[in-house]
């Protein structure tokens, strides 16, 4: 076991797990967090994506060690249900969910692309998100709202 220390969403967080445990599991199991979801296991599928030092990561490999010294941001960190990011407004907005599953991950990654380029095009999206996988196949919607929020971010 070790003490590792994270800065998830804006908090200073101490845990002691064994250093190649994933991300993934520190962050639901250890701090309740419920955003990021177990999907594939094998970083495919992007439910689990949360953004660690400015990028787009799938947590269900990343080794918790690896994050330590960084900052963890979750889709719990973006907003609030009373002031909710503008990509969680969107997404709600644009009807860009079907089950949700999908949701935190593509919300996430969306928000790490948004920080890189506010003005991407419609390919540009797309390329980004790709490996994002969404079961319920609300892609366009997403593409809208993606856009939508990058608008209300003043892109």
């Amino acid at each position: 076991m070790a003490q590792i220390s994270l800065r998830v969403n804006g908090q200073a967080q101490t845990v002691n797990v064994e250093a190649d445990t994933p991300l993934l599991y520190v962050l639901r199991n250890d701090l309740g967090l419920s955003g990021p979801k177990y999907g594939c296991g094998l970083s495919q599928c992007g439910a689990c994506t949360v953004v660690v030092g400015g990028q787009a990561v799938r947590s269900c490999n990343m080794p918790v060690s690896a994050a330590s010294g960084k900052d963890i941001t979750t889709v719990e960190g973006l907003g609030t249900p009373e002031k909710p990011h503008p990509l969680q407004a969107a997404f709600l907005a644009e009807q860009a969910a079907q089950c949700g599953y999908c949701t935190s991950g593509m919300i996430m990654q969306a928000s790490a692309l948004l920080s890189q380029n506010a003005k991407a095009d419609d390919s540009q999206i797309r390329e980004h998100m790709n490996g994002n996988l969404c079961r319920c196949g609300a892609y366009p919607r997403m593409v809208r709202a993606i856009k939508r929020a990058a608008k209300d971010m003043g892109a």
